[in-house]
This record gives C-alpha cells, sequence and structure tokens, in this order.
C-alpha cells in the first residue's frame, strides 16, 4: 500500500496542522496585548509631560524676555521666581492650613452636592412631573455665577463658614442633576420595556437597567462637577477672613504678590485635577463593563 504527498499533505507534501486555541495561547496572547500597551501608556504620558515642559519653556521666556503683544508679560514673574517662592510658601504652616480648610469644604458641600444631584437627577430622569416641576429652577439658577451669590450667601447663611460651602455646593450640584438626567433618560426603553415584560418592578428596573446604563453619564457629572466645585470656592472664599486656597489667592492680590498669585491658581488646578482623578478612580469598578481606555 502506497500513499502520495497529495494524500497526507497537500500539494506541498507538509502537513496541514489546523491552529487551536488553548490556554497557554490564550495566555502567551494577553502578555503580548500588555506589552503593547504598555509602551502606548508610556508613551502617552511622556507627550503630556513633554507638553507640560513645553508652556514652562514658553512661559520662561515670555516672562523673560518682557513679551508685549496682546499679552502681555512685563509683569508676569518667571517659573524659577514662582517655584522660588513655591518653596518658601511649603516651609510655612499657614500654607497648609489654607489648602486643608479648602479641602475641607470642597469634601463637605461635594458630599451633599451629589446625594442631591443624584437623587434629583433620577426623580426627573423617571418622572415627567418631577422634571417638569423641577426644571424651572435649575435652568434659572444655573447660569448665576457663583460671585453672585455671595451677598445672599452672606445673608443667608449664619456664618461666613456655611456661606462658602454654599457657593461650593451650588457650583457642583447643577453638572452632577443635568448629565444624571441625561443619563437616565437615554436608558434604551426596549431594557426598561424587556425587564418589565418580565415581572420586574419599578425598584428592581431602576436598580438593574437605568442606574447602570446611566453611570457613564452620572460619572462625567460627578467629575464636571469636582472642577466647578473647585471654581466656585475661589469666589467663595472671598469672603473668609482666616483661611483658604481661594483666600490665600485674594489676599496675595491684594498686596500685589504676583507670585503667590500664581501659585494659588496653580494650587487650585493641581488639587482639582487630583480630586477629579480620585473621582474616577473611585467609579472606575463601577463601569468595568465599557471599553477601557487602552482598548481603544
Amino acid at each position: 500500500m502506497s500513499f502520495n504527498n497529495s494524500d497526507i499533505g497537500g500539494e506541498t507534501g507538509s502537513p496541514v496542522i489546523d491552529q487551536v486555541d488553548t490556554p497557554a495561547a490564550d495566555a502567551t496572547t494577553m502578555v503580548r496585548q500588555a506589552s503593547v500597551r504598555l509602551p502606548e501608556t508610556m508613551r502617552r504620558y511622556l507627550v503630556r509631560g513633554l507638553a507640560l515642559l513645553a508652556a514652562l519653556l514658553i512661559w520662561h521666556w515670555a516672562s523673560s524676555s518682557g513679551f508685549n503683544w496682546f499679552i502681555n508679560f512685563e509683569n508676569v514673574p518667571g517659573p524659577l521666581v514662582v517655584g522660588q517662592a513655591l518653596i518658601e510658601a511649603l516651609s510655612s504652616a499657614d500654607f497648609y492650613l489654607h489648602i486643608l480648610h479648602s479641602l475641607r469644604r470642597i469634601a463637605v458641600a461635594y458630599a451633599v452636592a451629589v446625594v442631591l444631584g443624584v437623587g434629583l437627577g433620577i426623580l426627573m430622569g423617571r418622572s415627567r412631573l418631577a422634571e417638569d416641576i423641577i426644571t424651572p429652577y435649575i435652568e434659572l439658577l444655573r447660569p448665576i455665577p457663583a460671585v453672585a451669590w455671595i451677598p445672599l450667601a452672606i445673608l443667608m447663611m449664619p456664618s461666613e463658614e456655611s456661606s462658602i460651602i454654599f457657593i461650593t455646593f451650588l457650583g457642583a450640584l447643577f453638572p452632577i442633576v443635568i448629565n444624571t438626567v441625561h443619563g437616565v433618560e437615554q436608558t434604551p426603553k426596549v431594557l426598561v420595556r424587556a425587564a418589565r415584560s418580565l415581572g420586574a418592578s419599578n425598584a428592581a428596573i431602576l436598580r438593574h437597567v437605568v442606574l447602570p446604563g446611566a453611570l457613564p453619564s452620572i460619572v462625567a457629572g460627578l467629575a464636571i462637577g469636582m472642577g466647578v466645585a473647585w471654581f466656585s470656592l475661589l469666589a467663595g472664599e472671598i469672603i473668609s477672613g482666616q483661611y483658604g486656597i481661594g483666600y490665600f489667592t485674594w489676599s496675595a492680590y491684594t498686596l500685589i504678590q504676583y507670585p503667590q498669585i500664581i501659585i494659588g491658581m496653580l494650587m487650585i488646578g493641581g488639587l482639582g485635577t487630583l480630586c477629579t482623578l480620585l473621582i474616577k478612580l473611585l467609579c472606575r469598578p463601577l463601569l468595568r463593563w465599557q471599553v477601557g481606555e487602552n482598548d481603544r
């Protein structure tokens, strides 16, 4: 009995072996993907770092050369001067008191805004009557800037501290409410009808269908609300007579201390960025079902 090469391996005479997915192959694929993603992540952070470095170099050049064309840098201190002033500020205990007071106010105001904002947003998204009642107040009060609330907050609130927290709370509230309403309303109706046809109660539909679908929009509102809260805090701390990063910045302005003004601005931006990142990290486990950034 004889065998032809074509009977075994086809025309080339070599055996054909089908590729079979095995756990080892899957593990190898995952390792390769991780090895590709790691350099990609490092590259993206490197680009961000270089972008910040370029901004510092431009700032240094503009301030040292006295750039004055549409934007005047003649009286703006350079990054080296600001860095030296920052080192001096970090050696002072009062500077840390400013930071701690601002963080405490942000924590209290933001926590209240999250509870009330998410609750109102869910209520408005699920009930047309509630939406018709609450929406006029939201749309009327939302455009009012935080600075405009200062006189009324002083009249309404029993203390300066509560006035600052109230103004900061208003800044965080509206983005959270609006994004929550948007997320709830964007929940696919077919999913709600399917759950109801299977006998799910309204509470079960809210918990297992509406909230998971609205979470991306809610998380976006929480991040935006944190940023606006820091913006409002600066306006609120103008009425404070002792501590706070906003008060530190305003006091530096009244005393014509230009490096301290920039330090206060950068500190507000840095703390606001860190708080926003913290919110995203805390909410990330709730969004595991979404495609991650590295998979895009």
